[in-house]
């Protein structure tokens, strides 16, 4: 795609960044989201990335991005990419390590475990300003009486579950988990399944508009 949107004879225009400057979510100091896109380097065309960086047992919640296709891939350490097939109901799911990509339809509910400490990921989309929902932000949000209600289940339960979940999680289980387990077993058995801190909106989830 053109980056039609530009003025390449403008003074303005920006072909070098750091993406580390751009933070777009925070866990802890091991646990974090680079963020590159338009709003941070104007000459992109059509794409963007997210850099991640992952502890073993973390995730990348479950999410879609409704605007974009994006492919994983990985830099260093090992991850499971998870996806949810929703033509046939599948669930599928494609360890990666270095070298090795998994791609994720556009609108596909997906998400990514990391199976090994210093686990480095970008994940690179055909949308300049990828759209982040985050199954934490519908789990909060949902009323729990509509969800008992739907799916027939017990709305004290489903309000005692829910509760600790009060701000989009994008990288889990938060550090005060007490049935988080740190060991590979367990992470295995949990790699195909699915901290509250900062998470910059400023970045990824708004309108991009013309910096000229």
């Amino acid at each position: 795609m053109a980056v039609s949107y530009i003025d390449f004879t403008s003074p303005n225009v920006q072909y070098f960044y750091d993406v580390s400057q751009s933070r777009f979510f925070t866990k802890d100091n091991t646990n974090y989201i680079n963020a590159l896109g338009i709003q941070q380097l104007n000459s992109l065309g059509n794409t963007s990335i997210l850099d991640i960086y992952l502890t073993q047992g973390s995730v990348v919640e479950p999410h879609i991005h409704q605007n974009a296709s994006e492919l994983v891939y990985c830099v260093t350490g090992a991850a499971v990419v998870t996806l949810i097939n929703p033509f046939t109901k599948e669930l599928l799911s494609f360890p990666i390590k270095p070298g090795q990509v998994a791609n994720v339809p556009q609108g596909w509910f997906h998400w990514e475990i990391a199976t090994e400490n210093n686990t480095h990921l970008l994940a690179i989309f055909d949308a300049p300003v990828p759209e982040f929902i985050a199954v934490s932000d519908f789990l909060r949000l949902a009323p729990a009486n509509a969800l008992a209600h739907t799916y027939c289940l017990d709305e004290n339960l489903i309000q005692q579950a829910l509760a600790p979940i009060t701000s989009t999680v994008t990288i889990g289980p938060p550090a005060n988990c007490s049935r988080y387990l740190q060991s590979s077993p367990r992470i295995q058995e949990m790699n195909v399944s699915p901290q509250y801190t900062s998470y910059n909106r400023t970045l990824y989830n708004q309108p991009y508009t013309d910096p000229r």
